[in-house]
């Protein structure tokens, strides 16, 4: 199984290779942008979709520590609309501390083989019990186990340890529906801007930065 999945992969790199030649060869202009980022996003993904991009939805959360140190970690992105991007974590890790400190964060996505790169910043809130509610029902329920299971970013002695939590929380839940924790759910990024990059030759590579303003949004060029 592991030798076919690699030789899947590098099928998929190769078919990305030729892909990558036509975006950079088509770059990215004004004229061809959806109105809003959000939009343009959802058309961007959809392609490295149907590229076949492993797991196209992961992307690195940026966050400040306490010390003022950067902080950044892949995540996966679980939803977006007009309203931002979504994603999930325990409320007690490092990340979801640093975000309910500064409620900022910086979201990239890195899709290099296509030579595209999205950056999003923005304000970060807590989503809502009903909201966090309806997506812990689409979770498997191993992954419901593991949020209880594991106090996320803390110190433990062993691995042992964590088998042993999750052991108890199967024994728990053993035949009942897992409910969601108190301390896991999500949180929406609200962009104030959004960049798209789009590799060109001899790096002239495209950056075009959507700009919030007060009665929408504004498209700026910013040299590579």
């Amino acid at each position: 199984m592991f030798a076919g999945s690699v030789g899947a992969v590098l099928t998929a790199r190769m078919d990305l290779s030729r892909l990558r030649e036509a975006y950079e060869m088509a770059g990215l202009e004004e004229a061809n942008l959806a109105d809003d980022p959000v939009a343009q996003f959802q058309q961007w993904f959809a392609e490295v979709e149907a590229a076949g991009y492993w797991e196209p939805n992961a992307m690195v959360l940026s966050t400040v520590a306490a010390d003022g140190s950067p902080s950044a970690r892949n995540v996966l992105l679980k939803r977006v609309d007009e309203r931002g991007f979504v994603l999930f974590t325990n409320y007690t890790s490092d990340k979801a501390s640093e975000l309910e400190a500064t409620h900022r964060a910086a979201l990239t996505f890195s899709w290099t083989e296509l030579r595209r790169q999205v950056r999003v910043v923005g304000d970060a809130q807590r989503l809502t019990d009903e909201e966090s509610d309806r997506y812990w029902t689409t979770r498997p329920r191993g992954s419901q186990l593991g949020a209880w299971s594991s106090d996320q970013s803390a110190v433990v002695p062993d691995r042992a340890t964590l088998e042993r939590s999750f052991a108890e929380q199967q024994e728990r839940w053993a035949g009942r529906e897992v409910e969601r924790p108190d301390h896991w759910g999500g949180y929406r990024v609200r962009p104030d801007t959004v960049e798209f990059w789009q590799g060109r030759p001899d790096r002239l590579h495209d950056r075009l930065r959507y700009r919030r303003e007060q009665d929408g949004w504004v498209v700026e060029r910013r040299a590579p």
